[in-house]
């Protein structure tokens, strides 16, 4: 059965092409000699990313394998402007994350609703005949090509947005503190990797006040090299200001379970372990009655470093101590701002054997972002390379 729930596309985007300008003279009753009128070409259509809040995963772009823009229409007579292209929107859910399909690199993310990221420019139109006339050249039979556009695969690659993330191995009663806390309804059974997607939920809190927790899939030993699916969503956890680690009371050794998952996390992404950190020991209704929870909850905050707090959600025991120390982490000023910068991604480069099929003049002149764009000199195109159709 397939999921809903799509965090990862990988599309083609192409930008239009600037128009070309217009090589024409002006052509009139009684005016011989009419001198050199030719318009500007358009601008080529841009691919703009658009932050969309009520969007939620990226599955609107699953089946959308190709995004063209519009390219600009050449100038006219009488100095006519071409029509520029037209613009392609993508919308996307707020913390979409894009790389560039070929190389890895990071491009840019969409954080804010509403906010616009052009990701590829449309060419700039070129110029008519008319911007060439001089005192010793009257009349140019040339006009300026319009840009050329810009294209390339892109990943785009969805990292929720929540203030609490839970960390644990799976079955370890993440899906159901979350159903227990806020309105969220994850599937919930006594089995490993019950949770196969990362799920939201709302926590409220005191004085109408709330914060967002997230749920991801278990993370086991290797998580970090590619076991379980734990590496496919580990990126989830990249925006949470504080991260809570779950491990059940009935663990053996709850130290070295902790630790695992702190190595995980480190093996992914270093700057991980700057974040927040609170072990929450869960299933408390089911431990030992000779174990003092108390004493065992002390013994690891001094040993380990944080805080750690004991609870269980099927008895509601240390729900209101967990809501208040996650609620007095999010609120101090070093967690207010998450900022994790994006490392380079994997890509897979499939060469391909085409050679007798392809034509060199029909290749399409590419241009990537991190090129730098200059200012046209005019100078340099008088009387080179000139688009030299005549419009009578």
């Amino acid at each position: 059965m397939s999921s809903s729930f799509i965090d990862y596309v990988k599309i083609y985007c192409r930008s239009g092409k600037g128009g070309a300008g217009s090589m024409h003279f002006h052509r009139a009753k009684y005016v011989p000699k009419g001198g050199p009128d030719g318009g500007d070409g358009g601008r080529g259509g841009h691919i703009i990313l658009r932050g969309n809040r009520n969007l939620w995963t990226l599955l609107h772009l699953k089946y959308q394998k190709h995004i063209f823009a519009t390219d600009g229409s050449k100038g006219g007579p009488s100095r006519s402007f071409g029509k520029d292209g037209e613009d392609r929107i993508i919308e996307v859910p707020c913390g979409t994350v894009v790389h560039n399909g070929d190389t890895g690199e990071f491009m840019c993310e969409i954080k804010e609703h509403n906010e616009e990221i052009i990701l590829f420019r449309g060419g700039k139109g070129g110029l008519g005949n008319w911007h060439f006339r001089t005192a010793t050249n009257q009349a140019p039979r040339y006009a300026q090509p319009g840009e050329p556009c810009m294209e390339a695969n892109v990943i785009l690659q969805l990292k929720v947005l929540a203030d609490v993330g839970l960390v644990g191995f799976p079955n370890a009663g993440k899906s159901t503190l979350l159903s227990v806390v806020s309105a969220a309804k994850p599937e919930i059974a006594d089995y490993p990797f019950t949770t196969l997607t990362p799920q939201l939920g709302i926590v409220s809190y005191r004085d109408n006040q709330s914060f967002c927790m997230a749920d991801i899939p278990g993370i086991i030993e290797g998580a970090a090299e590619g076991r379980g699916l734990g590496l496919r969503f580990l990126r989830h956890i990249e925006r949470n200001a504080v991260l809570l680690f779950m491990v059940p009371v009935i663990t053996e050794d709850i130290k070295k379970e902790y630790e695992i998952l702190l190595s995980e996390l480190e093996k992914y992404n270093p700057q991980l372990l700057t974040k927040a950190r609170i072990l929450a020991i869960s299933k408390c209704d089911i431990a030992d009655p000779e174990i003092d929870l108390d004493k065992l909850a002390k013994d690891l905050s001094e040993e380990l470093g944080i805080s750690v707090i004991t609870f269980s959600s099927a008895s509601g025991t240390g729900l209101t101590e967990l809501k208040d120390m996650l609620w007095e982490e999010l609120n101090k000023e070093q967690n207010q701002v998450i900022e994790i910068s994006h490392l380079p991604i994997e890509v897979k480069v499939i060469e391909r054997d085409d050679e007798d099929d392809f034509d060199e003049d029909d290749e399409p002149h590419t241009i990537y972002l991190n090129e730098v764009e200059e200012e046209w000199d005019l100078d340099k195109y008088r009387g080179i390379g000139w688009d030299t159709q005549e419009d009578f």
